[in-house]
């Protein structure tokens, strides 16, 4: 990179901050005028293009937000955690299989989305308008078995609402497969999956903040907890709020801890880890392709055909694919933590992130 390079690395990163709260797009031309009245830079627009891309800014898709989240502290954490336990199960040469598990959808109306045409868009075929009725499949599989003899669960949406395939799903249905899927598995095994609600039932389920009293009460009572009926219900709730354990038990794992299998959760926003993902695309695809009724009884065809053809090989390679992710994280976040701390011990109580332009007026 040039000195001047160097010299507007900072300054670059910082003014694109500035720009973002004051609701601009950060483009280019935008970033060249802003440091030609800041700093005097001379450059022209071709050269503050080369100087982006030399500090590996990128021109791309506006960030929807999810990528934030990814990185607020609570689910950095998580990750840590998942990421560490999955990488030592590896380091350690645990025999336990890894069993990756997920819930997918598929329109009736699904199909390719690129097809050869005349100019007059008059040939071809013609997918019907709207999405159709909805199949929702849930399985599980890992590299030693494939996917998993007996796991499949394939069903219509009896909702009218497409839009969310997980408010169709709950945990009663989800927790019948899950015990199913428990009792097919001939050895111990490590079970990975997601934070969906309906794989996060409490094993103990505890009054909401906002219980009425009779609930709360109740559910006191129940647990043969004293109180005083002349207690407030906030005094209740202060009971209750003691009794709360620091770390959330979920049934679904602990039913599976008494079985011989350990639960290991995805944290928030990393479907990536998931290798199962990738198994859902190349099912999907393949019922894009053959769809030509779009007729549900025919799409649920499909979709049976399509996962009966994925072989053991297909969840070999997703799941290398993943596991490559997961350690290249791991060492990021390791690296991420060596580099951080010391800069994070030399900042004193006194020391502040802004500029000596951007003092107490601006809060104010």
């Amino acid at each position: 990179m040039s000195q001047t390079g160097h010299k507007l690395d900072h300054h670059l990163n910082h003014h694109e901050k500035r720009i973002n709260v004051k609701s601009e797009y950060p483009t280019s031309k935008l970033i060249l005028n802003a440091v030609q009245q800041k700093f005097g830079y001379k450059g022209s627009l071709a050269s503050m293009k080369r100087l982006l891309k030399k500090l590996k800014f990128t021109y791309k898709k506006c960030n929807d937000g999810r990528r934030f989240l990814m990185e607020r502290n609570d689910i950095v954490a998580l990750r840590c955690k998942f990421l560490r336990t999955m990488c030592t199960l590896r380091r350690n040469n645990d025999s336990r299989p890894v069993i990756y598990l997920n819930e997918t959808w598929v329109n009736q109306n699904h199909s390719k989305t690129f097809i050869w045409q005349n100019e007059l868009e008059t040939e071809g075929l013609k997918v019907p308008t709207g999405k159709g009725g909805r199949l929702i499949v849930c399985h599980a599989g890992s590299s030693h078995h494939g996917f998993i003899k007996e796991a499949k669960l394939i069903f219509r949406s009896k909702s009218g609402d497409t839009e969310d395939y997980h408010s169709q799903m709950n945990a009663a249905v989800f927790r019948s497969w899950f015990v199913q899927l428990l009792q097919s598995l001939e050895e111990p095994c490590v079970i990975v999956m997601d934070n969906a609600p309906y794989h996060s039932m409490l094993e103990d389920n505890f009054p909401k903040s906002n219980a009425r009293k009779a609930d709360v009460q109740e559910w006191l009572t129940k647990k043969n907890i004293n109180f005083s009926p002349l207690e407030t219900v906030a005094e209740l709730r202060e009971k209750i709020k003691v009794l709360i354990p620091t770390e959330k038990k979920y049934e679904l794992d602990e039913l599976a801890f008494k079985m011989g299998h350990e639960v290991v959760r995805l944290p928030p926003y990393h479907c990536h880890y998931n290798p199962i993902e990738m198994i859902w695309a190349k099912v999907k695809g393949q019922v894009a392709s053959k769809n030509t009724t779009f007729k549900m009884a025919d799409v649920e065809k499909l979709m049976h055909e399509a996962i009966i053809s994925v072989k053991k090989e297909n969840w070999e390679n997703c799941i290398r694919h993943a596991e490559r992710l997961q350690d290249e994280d791991y060492e990021k976040e390791k690296r991420r933590e060596v580099i951080l701390e010391p800069i994070i011990l030399t900042i004193q109580p006194g020391d502040t992130s802004c500029d000596e332009d951007d003092e107490e007026d601006d809060i104010i």
